[in-house]
């Protein structure tokens, strides 16, 4: 628009200036080798017109015949590059192709026209891979590293590499360096915590998770669940270094995140027993049995001062009774202490009342035992042996995502590793979420269960660090 715009000024101009030439004729006398010529005007200016043209053009075919040289080569370097960029991408196509003999021969390719290490380092390591050669894979990612531009790129590669072959060591190291350099990128903070959980390390755990939240990497509600089951594994990693008081403050602070989490409740109630702080078990204990009753509630509740007293101990039971009169448990654990203080009449009857639809394997052994123990019924007692062995299962610390059974709570499944999925609760109700198969894979109890929650050095020893 603006070089129209210059060449309507420009003829215009021109045009004008023949015009008033037109309208005001003269001559131009000019003295040559001693004699005179006389030119008109309008040849004049035509003739000047001509030589500025001339001139122009003559300049213009000076400057290119002077840039020639340098614009063959920029011409036959970006000539270059568009091959190189051309089997680059071909290359990559390759590799997503699973070619490896082409990647290969494309990452060569694109390194000669390019020139480029940073470019086609990359595209060379997965080829490198795609053949098999670890090696070689493994110097280019290094190479990587010494570049900024491609560090990360580098971290990524061989964290890959050193998960696949099961180096879980130097996987958190390059996972770490690369929260290093890009600490907001959620896939970083996300394969760290993983690395970092599988290694037992709680409280490195702890800060990439609230990095993690901080971040919005992870949802809100997902990471309050996840931190509550991070600090119980700080505080198990505080009792194995031998500080009672730093564990008990970490499943406060789990507590805290869910008022209601089990495992977080009796771990507190386990540490506070071994503290001897009563008078907070105690009511955490009343205040958690409402909605969540459990054995080892129930036994810490009595406390070892009744153990010599079992009219006292059943006293205990039945005011812990009171507080959820209906839930099985509450009668599992009187009864338990009735038959324990041989108040046999008042056992058999709170027994009754567990066994009259489904009764769980548990009942049924002390269905058993009562049996034996009152009438010396050899006859009955094997009876309810025999039903135990088909009665529901007893509830247990179920994964909701694998479905097996684990004797005790850990921040761990011990079959499919995965992080907080075990729940207190009979299997059917934890399988009813779980694929068929699943279901069946699931354990019939058939003698007394130890729930107890995870001993301090257990998950240290499944999965070592």
């Amino acid at each position: 628009m603006i070089k129209t715009i210059i060449f309507i000024l420009v003829t215009g101009a021109v045009v004008s200036a023949f015009v008033w030439m037109a309208d005001y004729p003269g001559t131009m006398t000019v003295a040559w080798y001693g004699g005179l010529l006389e030119i008109a005007l309008p040849v004049v200016f035509c003739g000047l017109l001509l030589f500025t043209i001339i001139v122009g053009l003559l300049y213009r075919l000076w400057w290119t015949i002077k840039r020639a040289p340098r614009a063959i080569s920029n011409a036959r370097k970006n000539n270059k590059r568009e091959r190189g960029y051309k089997a680059l991408t071909q290359g990559m196509v390759a590799v997503a192709a699973g070619d490896s003999n082409e990647a290969r021969r494309q990452a060569q390719k694109a390194d000669n026209y390019l020139g480029e290490p940073p470019l086609t380092m990359l595209l060379s390591a997965q080829a490198a891979q795609l053949s098999g050669d670890e090696a070689a894979a493994t110097r280019y990612f290094e190479s990587m590293l010494k570049r900024k531009e491609t560090a990360f790129l580098g971290l990524r590669g061989l964290l890959m590499q050193a998960e696949r072959n099961g180096d879980c060591v130097a996987a958190l190291s390059y996972a770490a360096r690369a929260n290093t350099l890009k600490p907001k990128t959620p896939w970083v903070l996300t394969k760290l915590f993983e690395l970092q959980v599988q290694q037992l390390q709680w409280k490195s755990a702890l800060a990439t998770l609230d990095q993690s939240i901080k971040t919005n990497s992870i949802k809100l509600s997902e990471g309050k669940r996840l931190r509550a089951v991070v600090l119980l594994g700080c505080s198990l990693e505080a009792e194995t270094a031998g500080d009672q008081f730093t564990a008990l403050s970490y499943a406060e602070r789990a507590q805290k995140e869910n008022s209601k989490y089990l495992p977080a409740v009796i771990r507190r109630t386990q540490l506070m027993n071994k503290l001897r702080k009563s008078r907070g078990l105690t009511k955490l204990i009343r205040d958690t049995w409402g909605h969540t009753p459990h054995p080892i509630l129930a036994e810490l509740y009595a406390g070892k001062a009744v153990e010599k007293d079992p009219l006292l101990r059943v006293k205990k039971f039945e005011e812990l009774r009171e507080l959820n009169p209906y839930h099985p448990e509450s009668g599992v654990a009187l009864a338990r202490s009735l038959i324990d203080a041989k108040i046999w009449g008042a056992a058999r009857t709170r027994l009754e009342e567990l066994t009259a639809e489904r009764p769980s394997s548990r009942v049924c052994h002390l269905m058993a035992e009562l049996e034996e123990s009152e009438n010396q019924d050899a006859k009955k007692a094997r009876h309810w042996l025999v039903r135990a062995t088909s009665a529901p299962p007893d509830s247990a610390w179920l994964c909701s995502a694998c479905g097996s059974s684990n004797m005790s709570w850990t921040p761990l499944c011990n079959r499919c590793g995965g992080l907080g999925t075990l729940e207190w609760g009979a299997a059917e109700k934890i399988a009813s979420n779980l694929d068929g198969p699943l279901f069946g894979e699931l354990p019939n109890k058939e003698t007394d269960q130890d729930w107890s929650i995870i001993k301090p050095n257990q998950s240290l020893q499944r999965y070592g660090s």
